[in-house]
């Protein structure tokens, strides 16, 4: 175990939570009622909310005076949507919220209200989101630069980081399923909404990758987290600090000027595949790997027919082509029953070009590890074939190419090849010798799309349902030799997606879909609007 995972897992297991004041949550509900539902993060939208509990509650600045900021964890019930077959209980989500506290509010904050409190022990007083608040998110950064353990919380920081005092805060807008702070544009600081108990990958795979010397990834200089009554081996992350690349420009964007002035982006598809690879690399020699086997194989397959089988039930246009597209995880499924395997490790899990940024040298980062956020993080923290990311970024060309007029049918196939071509340089193995592994992987991740474009962004369809139609058709000598974009004309007319996510940026749709209803990421590092779905982003980026 690594020294700061020895004391991580030190702090845990000695942190026991306070209990919080019993009349707290009761006089706070009524307010997170209105005001939750309306938070770009809050993912339950579109169901009612039935019920609060109060996870932790801790006092980091008391209100004497002048403002307080109070902490909270707060279990919110919702129903599960309707389904077919016997009413399934209500699920809990916990989200992290950072309150500040009032006598009352200064017009400059009037966009930060939550509500006056009638009752209980803050009765008389105004509550606000205290990140919109300089003040309270400068005093976040002070709890940071020093470590020690309030209440349930705990910060950690890197004792080698030198991280100034007084540095000024602003927040970044764009996202969608955390909240970012920039401190003068010095360290970008992701503070995660809703959170579960255990290690976070957006703080665990960057941590193990410092220690790794990989430079693709900005280290994280601090953190928190809060104790865990229920598993103290389990804590829940609750926000990472790390360089804010000032200067960078979001790998979204850089390919959309691309597109609109007719430059080259093959020679920064192929950048993009090696500092894919080395960060593959790395994450393989800093933490545990595994091989799939026929077993693993045949559960990943039938997971994806079953994600298959739903997306259709939603969307009708996505229905004439499943038995197609079952074909590919069928044949993923036979390789597996005849002795094939894979290797596994852990991966980005989101990785669209929304979740990069190009430095002015010309050298690329890989932001946002959180994963998918609408999945489990037991999920998202399973080993996986690193093909699940190349195929990420496989569509994310295509999506970047749709969202060009004229579209340029070229430019994707050559970008595709190119980052393939990048990949294989690097690492020693090219993606496209694995065609059926590939073609599983990218046809799950188009369905995905489909779903989220479905529920999300409509205009949008055409483009993960072109990439069905080609998936559907492709022959197997077709997908041995080339992975081609779809070719439908049609043209999404909305807004680009994945407009907002990450510490610093974050992820997508706006990026390539994933798996989620709702839009789920942000980033750290810096970031623009991207269009694949089932992301969240972080616009970030070049201050």
């Amino acid at each position: 175990m690594s020294e700061a995972a020895s004391t991580r897992s030190t702090a845990a297991r000695r942190a026991t939570p306070p209990a919080p004041p019993p009349a707290l949550l009761p006089s706070l509900a009524p307010l997170l009622h209105e005001w939750l539902p309306r938070q770009r993060w809050f993912a339950g939208k579109g169901r009612p909310v039935t019920g609060f509990s109060l996870v932790a509650a801790t006092e980091l600045l008391p209100a004497q005076g002048g403002p307080g900021l109070l902490h909270l964890l707060v279990s919110v019930q919702q129903p599960v949507a309707a389904s077919p077959g016997p009413p399934a209980p209500p699920v809990a989500d916990c989200y992290q919220l950072l309150l500040g506290v009032r006598p009352a509010l200064p017009p400059r904050l009037a966009p930060a209200l939550v509500g006056h409190v009638q009752e209980g022990p803050l009765a008389g007083l105004t509550v606000y989101d205290a990140l919109l608040d300089p003040h309270l998110a400068g005093l976040l950064l002070e709890r940071l630069r020093t470590a020690g353990a309030p209440g349930a919380l705990r910060f950690d920081r890197d004792p080698s980081a030198v991280i100034p005092p007084g540095l000024i805060p602003r927040p970044l807008g764009a996202e969608q399923s955390n909240s970012s702070l920039v401190y003068g544009d010095s360290f970008i600081l992701k503070v995660f909404r809703r959170v579960s108990p255990g290690s976070n990958p957006d703080l665990e795979l960057p941590l193990a990758l410092a220690r790794k010397g990989c430079e693709r990834v900005p280290a994280p200089v601090a953190w928190y987290e809060a104790a865990n009554a229920d598993n103290p081996y389990e804590p829940y992350t609750l926000g990472v600090l790390q360089p804010f690349l000032r200067g960078s420009e979001d790998g979204w964007q850089r390919a959309l000027r691309s597109l609109a002035t007719g430059e080259d982006f093959t020679a920064d598809a192929q950048a993009l595949g090696r500092a894919t690879a080395e960060v593959h690399t790395a994450l393989a020699g800093a933490l545990p790997t595994t091989t799939l086997r026929r077993q693993q194989t045949e559960l990943l397959a039938a997971a994806m027919t079953e994600r298959l089988d739903a997306a259709a039930q939603a969307v009708p246009a996505l229905v004439p082509y499943v038995p197609a597209l079952r074909t590919a995880f069928d044949a993923f499924a036979a390789l597996g029953r005849s002795g094939r395997a894979w290797p596994a490790q852990r991966v980005h899990g989101d990785l669209h070009l929304g979740q990069t940024l190009r430095a002015p040298d010309g050298e690329w980062s890989v932001i946002d590890f959180e994963g998918e956020p609408s999945r489990p993080l037991a999920e998202r923290r399973r080993p996986q074939p690193v093909v699940r990311d190349v195929a990420g970024m496989l569509r994310s060309f295509d999506y970047a190419a749709r969202s060009h007029q004229p579209w340029d049918a070229d430019w994707a196939t050559r970008c595709r090849e190119a980052f393939c071509t990048g990949y294989a340089k690097s690492s020693g193995a090219d993606p496209r010798d694995e065609p059926e592994l590939l073609r599983a992987y990218e046809t799950d991740k188009a369905v995905y799309e489909v779903l989220y474009e479905a529920r999300h962004r409509p205009d949008w369809l055409p483009v993960p349902l072109a990439a069905v139609q080609r998936l559907a058709s492709a022959t197997p000598e077709a997908r041995a030799a080339r992975h081609r974009p779809e070719t439908t004309p049609h043209r999404p007319t909305g807004p680009l997606p994945g407009t907002a996510r990450h510490s610093g940026p974050t992820r997508p749709p706006g990026t390539p879909p994933h798996s989620g209803p709702a839009p789920s990421s942000d980033t750290v590092g810096h970031r623009a609007p991207e269009p694949p779905p089932d992301t969240d982003r972080t616009p970030g980026a070049t201050p």
